[in-house]
């Protein structure tokens, strides 16, 4: 098989062929017999060759043409479906029921990628993508450290952290090291009849200015005053001079009934 390195730097494209690190995916997303698996960006396939013989059938989205037309060649099995097209452009709804996602993904990509995963009418089972260590890192944190992408995904998705992938084994070597990340889709909502446009307003709110305490951020984010802010958090019994990093996901759930409550979403 011809590995030479065709692709567009644009793309962020970084080989990955270290035999243990493409297992160590492919065990992530716990991949069964009777699985459908979405994998994002096949590149030259070497990831593709171990997941065509796990699962039932492979779909691969690949914006890179050139790469595209020859991974049928590459990995030519009967149970791979490949298509050339934008991944943030995909429907996911054609995809049965429960399949499962692999990855690598650039760093450009992650949040959006992130989002359209979670948010899908018909989202994935489960999910092994490999990112940026720092990303994924993220992804998982706790209260103190906490951003929108975690609060994002967790909202749906447990999260967890699976094996480091140096740098040194891809090729070219990026200049940061990657990281498994481990995703479950929630089989039950994380919080019962949440309007989640609501719930998402306030935590954009929170977060709108993230050096400042969530009293300013409250306030100018969903165009309160400070006082109608201040009596929010303290129903809410949130220290007003916290910032949005340090909350938990029940804090945030319990802004959102009190605000929706206060008819300010």
């Amino acid at each position: 098989m011809n590995d030479s390195p065709i692709g567009k730097k644009s793309l962020g494209q970084h080989w990955l062929r270290d035999d243990y690190s493409l297992e160590s995916i492919v065990e992530a997303a716990d991949i069964k017999p009777e699985d459908t698996v979405l994998e994002i960006g096949p590149g030259l396939g070497t990831l593709t060759e171990k997941l065509v013989k796990r699962s039932s059938r492979v779909v691969a989205v690949e914006l890179d043409a050139p790469l595209a037309s020859q991974l049928l060649r590459r990995v030519p099995v009967d149970n791979l479906t490949v298509t050339t097209q934008d991944i943030l452009a995909y429907d996911l709804t054609q995809l049965p029921s429960g399949y499962k996602v692999v990855a690598n993904i650039p760093y450009y990509l992650t949040s959006k990628l992130l989002r359209q995963l979670c948010e899908s009418s018909n989202p994935f089972s489960k999910a092994a993508l490999l990112v940026q260590k720092e990303v994924a890192e993220r992804v998982c944190a706790g209260p103190g450290s906490g951003s929108i992408l975690t609060i994002s995904v967790q909202f749906y998705a447990k999260a967890s952290l699976g094996p480091i992938v140096p740098a040194h084994l891809f090729s070219p070597p990026p200049k940061v090291d990657s990281q498994i990340l481990q995703l479950e889709f929630r089989q039950e909502p994380l919080f019962p009849d949440v309007d989640t446009k609501g719930f998402f307003r306030i935590v954009k709110a929170g977060f709108s200015q993230r050096r400042k305490t969530l009293l300013n951020s409250l306030s100018g984010g969903l165009q309160i005053g400070k006082p109608q802010a201040a009596d929010l958090l303290s129903r809410a019994e949130i220290d007003p001079t916290m910032r949005a990093q340090t909350l938990s996901l029940d804090q945030w759930y319990n802004l959102y009934l009190l605000a929706e409550t206060d008819q300010i979403i």
